[in-house]
């Protein structure tokens, strides 16, 4: 589940992170008063006005503006973005509607850094990534100049040790002795922040060295971990459902896991292991697949229908593959949901069913018995092929 930047600073606030002064705006009206409340608050004459969005890239693609002139040229940017289709590298061409923005006071900045914290997977620990170039996509960083990234991995034992962030401090160039300590407590609110919100990322960038020494969270990024989400009943307030994908929200709704591709094969599969093979024996056989959806090992007639009903609500779907290996899972179960569904809905696209394992049998007479169109395979690879090939 991912947050917007000023819910992120929010929660940042809490465990003593610093961020610039700002508050949300939901229309427009809102960007003058704010803007006036912060330029009387800080002193300030310059404020910023940023789109929220749930993607990265909004300064390059016209999201956050300066504005120079107080708080009246803050009311016109306002007035410009908000309600403007955003398009960066994340959101892909079709943008992102803007519908809520962030007002926020302006800083004398003096360097730009990175920094994040993720779940380092492979070495099961939380990692720290930093590196002297702001404001960049850690991407192209990482590709083009790979010696100016610091990683850091932190024992879940003894959790962040003080002698790790003045490391990553002198890496970063942060000499001066109040700016290393800066950094310190800074690193040490967003590493006790990222354990006890459940947090798979948070990222600051550009992390800000002010000309006054000050260390501070220009940006925010967080990602909170959906497993955790049965402890963290004050989620649901944080969630803005404009930001996600409407199938998406209808799977979770459903209990099904589905996440949205831009292939052109949907995929109806039970197990998250086999789904991912799926995807990966389509790719082999030279398709693409336009979803990931994992059904689970229980799964109604009454889901496998909704989950049909999802991959068909897709345009850009021009055929099937169902597959299927049945150990709690019953076959029979998984076919009456889809000639349910297909009946239902027409069976517009080539179908191909792969099934296996308990009552396997009752399965497919259901499917030859149900008078659809629908191409029996013997094994994953034989439907991976059979699949694309209609799709071609």
């Amino acid at each position: 589940m991912k947050l917007h930047e000023y819910q992120a600073k929010q929660i940042f606030a809490r465990y003593g992170v610093p961020v610039p002064k700002g508050k949300p705006a939901f229309r427009a009206d809102d960007v003058e008063s704010i803007a006036k409340a912060l330029i009387a608050e800080t002193g300030i004459p310059v404020v910023v006005v940023k789109a929220q969005i749930h993607a990265g890239g909004r300064g390059k693609g016209g999201g956050v503006k300066v504005a120079k002139g107080g708080a009246a040229e803050a009311a016109e940017l306002g007035k410009k973005i908000l309600g403007m289709q955003l398009v960066t590298k994340q959101t892909g061409p079709a943008g992102q509607k803007v519908r809520r923005l962030y007002v926020e006071q302006g800083l004398d900045i003096a360097r730009e850094l990175y920094l994040a914290l993720l779940v380092d997977r492979e070495k099961r620990r939380i990692a720290v990534i930093a590196s002297t170039e702001g404001g960049m996509d850690i991407e192209e960083v990482a590709e083009k100049h790979p010696e100016k990234i610091v990683t850091t991995h932190i024992d879940p034992v003894l959790g962040l040790a003080p002698f790790q962030a003045r490391q990553i401090a002198f890496k970063l160039g942060l000499g001066a002795k109040a700016t290393m300590s800066a950094f310190a407590a800074l690193l040490d609110g967003l590493y006790r922040c990222f354990v006890a919100e459940d947090c798979s990322l948070v990222e600051v960038n550009p992390l800000v060295v002010t000309k006054d020494g000050l260390v501070v969270a220009l940006d925010g990024k967080v990602t909170l971990d959906d497993n955790a989400s049965f402890r963290h009943k004050e989620w649901n307030e944080l969630r803005d459902v404009d930001e996600e994908d409407p199938t998406e929200l209808k799977a979770k709704e459903a209990g099904l896991s589905y996440v949205s591709l831009h292939g052109n094969i949907g995929c109806l599969v039970n197990g998250a292991g086999l789904a991912m093979a799926t995807m990966d024996i389509i790719k082999h056989y030279g398709g693409e697949p336009s979803n990931f959806l994992d059904v689970g090992g229980g799964a109604t007639k009454e889901q496998v229908k909704q989950a049909f009903q999802m991959i068909l609500s897709d345009p850009d779907v021009k055929g099937i593959f169902v597959n299927i290996f049945g150990g709690i899972m019953r076959c029979d179960v998984v076919a009456e949901g889809v000639v349910a569904a297909t009946k239902e809905l027409g069976l517009r696209v080539p179908l191909v069913v792969r099934l296996e394992g308990t009552n396997v049998e009752r399965g497919r007479e259901i499917l030859r018995s149900s008078g659809l169109e629908i191409q029996a395979a013997t094994s994953m690879s034989d439907g991976a092929q059979k699949i694309v090939a209609a799709v071609r």
